[in-house]
C-alpha cells in the first residue's frame, strides 16, 4: 500500500553546491499525489516541482529538477533515497531555495527526521515498475544495465585513479534496516585537485570537509577518516538508488560500473523509452 509521513519533519543546513544555508520541511500528502517539491521563496510562478523521470533537467554532479515554469531543485538524489527506503510514495517538501540541505552529506540525517515523522499507511495500492527485458547502455569507459529481478538489487563498481579510492564495489537488495546500517551514512566525496574547478563553475561553494570526504594523493583530508572501508561505493549506490526513485520504486536489478547522475539519467532514460522493457503493476 502507499505510504506518507504521520507528521511534518524539519531539516536545514548549507547547500552543497550554492552555499546557501537552505530551510526544508516534509509535510503529509494525499494518496496518488507523489512525491512534490514546493519552491517558498517563489510565488510569481508555477513553484511546485514533481518528482517524475520528465523533471530531470541536469545531472551535472546531481540531479536537478525543474517545473515547465523553470522554477529547479537541485540535489536531491539523498533525500529520495532516503524516501525510497521508507517506502514514501506521497510526500510534499517545502523548500526555500533551489537546492536540497547537505548536512552531512549523506542520506543519515534524512533517514533520522523521517524516521521521528513515522510513516502512515494509505489505502491504494503502490505503483512500482517492473524491469521486463534487460536495458544496456554505455558512455565513454562507464556502463549500466537493468534486468529483470524478483526485488530491487543494485550492483555498483567504481574505478578511480586516486589510491584513496581505487576500485571498490558495493551490492545491495535494500530495505529498510540494510539501507540505515550500510549506505545512509555514507558521504559525497571529491578530490581535492577538483574542488577548484568545480567552484569556478558554480559548483561546490558550500562544500567542506563536515559535509564531504576530500581525498588527495592517496590520502583521506578529513580527520575522522572513512565511515567504512568502501565509502565510496556505497555513497555511489546511495545516489543511484535515489535517482532511480524519481521513477517511482523499481523491481529490477541494476549493475553500474564508473557510474553517477550522468549514467544513472541514461539508464532511465533507455528502460522508460521503450514500452516492452517495463510495466507498472500495483501491489
Amino acid at each position: 500500500m502507499q505510504s506518507t509521513i504521520a507528521e511534518s519533519a524539519e531539516i536545514s543546513g548549507v547547500e552543497l553546491h550554492g552555499g546557501k544555508f537552505t530551510k526544508l520541511k516534509m509535510l503529509p500528502a494525499e494518496v496518488n499525489s507523489g512525491i512534490n517539491f514546493i519552491r517558498k521563496d517563489i510565488a510569481d510562478r508555477n513553484n511546485i516541482i514533481k518528482v517524475i523521470p520528465s523533471s530531470v533537467s541536469s545531472v551535472l554532479n546531481c540531479t536537478t529538477l525543474s517545473n515547465t515554469a523553470g522554477v529547479t531543485v537541485s540535489t536531491v538524489e539523498h533525500l529520495l533515497a532516503a524516501l525510497a527506503a521508507f517506502g514514501i510514495d506521497n510526500i510534499n517538501i517545502e523548500i526555500d531555495s533551489n537546492e536540497v540541505p547537505a548536512v552531512d552529506g549523506s542520506a543519515e540525517p534524512f533517514f533520522k527526521i523521517i524516521e521521528r515523522a513515522k510513516i502512515k499507511q494509505q489505502s491504494s495500492p503502490r505503483r512500482y515498475v517492473k524491469v521486463l527485458k534487460p536495458v544496456e547502455i554505455s558512455i565513454d569507459d562507464s556502463y549500466a544495465k537493468i534486468e529483470p529481478s524478483d526485488q530491487l538489487e543494485l550492483d555498483v563498481t567504481i574505478d578511480y585513479d586516486d589510491k584513496a579510492i581505487g576500485i571498490q564495489n558495493f551490492k545491495i537488495a535494500p530495505n529498510l534496516k540494510n539501507f540505515h546500517d550500510c549506505i545512509a551514512s555514507a558521504r559525497t566525496f571529491a578530490k581535492f585537485d577538483d574542488v577548484a574547478s568545480l567552484r569556478a563553475c558554480g559548483l561546490s561553494r558550500g562544500g567542506s570537509l563536515s559535509n564531504a570526504i576530500v581525498v588527495d594523493k592517496g590520502k583521506v583530508l578529513n580527520s575522522e577518516g572513512l565511515r567504512f572501508d568502501n565509502e565510496f561505493a556505497r555513497h555511489k549506490t546511495l545516489d543511484l538508488m535515489g535517482d532511480l526513485y524519481v521513477g517511482g520504486p523499481v523491481i529490477g536489478r541494476v549493475t553500474t560500473f564508473k557510474g553517477g547522475h550522468k549514467l544513472n539519467h541514461a539508464l532511465q532514460v533507455a528502460l522508460y523509452g521503450s514500452s516492452d522493457t517495463w510495466k507498472f503493476i500495483n501491489l
